[in-house]
């Protein structure tokens, strides 16, 4: 987003990130050894972007994250954890770089995402949960990765959402009346932008990036779409 790629050694780089890999296919996040799919996710889009895949082995990086899908056709952290929307965007995110969504059930996969939708018109990460801006993205993103953005009431998401704002300061929280955040802001906009509201530019939905720099800085990632 910089215009600083120039900056970074990137084969060193993507060795660290491969070094990182573990023998069921998963990935650590540092030396310390913390394992989950966010780190999955992580690996997979950065080695994608820089073209450097090859350097894992990718078929057991596959069957870690299918190992973290449960029977409500949804994903948790690691094997045989809670299905949570959050790691559902990891994963079915990274299933997406690799060129392996079609392992997805996604009618399943769909229905418990669109549940997620209370009558606020925001999303709860799980069931029985309140609504939290932040999934407005995580969600959201993934109905579009699996292209069951439909299923969602859109105008009700976006009216949630700016509810979530501050009138007076600018900003947006997790939710009405809360505190505001970088992060819930960033959130809120992203899935604003999705939507395709207020001339947002438009980002990604699969690498949470703007298509802009993609093109610009990974011409490899849109080529023959």
């Amino acid at each position: 987003m910089f215009d600083a790629k120039e900056e970074i050694d990137l084969e060193k780089l993507a060795d660290f990130i491969s070094s990182l890999q573990n023998e069921d296919g998963s990935f650590s996040g540092d030396y310390a050894g913390e394992v989950d799919a966010r780190f999955s996710y992580c690996a997979v889009s950065t080695l994608t972007l820089l073209n450097k895949l090859e350097k894992i082995n990718v078929e057991k990086a596959i069957e870690f994250i299918l190992k973290c899908q449960n029977i409500d056709g949804a994903f948790g952290g690691m094997p045989g954890a809670e299905s949570h929307a959050a790691y559902v965007f990891c994963c079915v995110g990274a299933l997406k770089m690799i060129g392996a969504e079609h392992l997805i059930n996604t009618d399943k996969l769909g229905l418990w995402l669109s549940r997620r939708q209370t009558p606020t018109g925001g999303f709860n990460g799980r069931p029985e949960k309140l609504p939290d801006v932040c999934y407005s993205w995580w969600i959201l993103s993934s109905c579009f990765m699996i292209q069951r953005e439909e299923w969602i009431n859109l105008d009700k998401l976006k009216e949630y959402i700016l509810n979530c704002q501050d009138q007076e300061t600018g900003g947006v929280g997790d939710r009405p009346g809360n505190e505001v955040d970088v992060f819930h802001t960033f959130f809120g906009l992203s899935a604003l932008s999705l939507m395709g509201h207020y001339d947002l530019v438009a980002i990604d939905n699969t690498y949470a990036i703007p298509e802009g720099v993609i093109r610009k800085h990974f011409p490899h990632i849109y080529s023959g779409k």
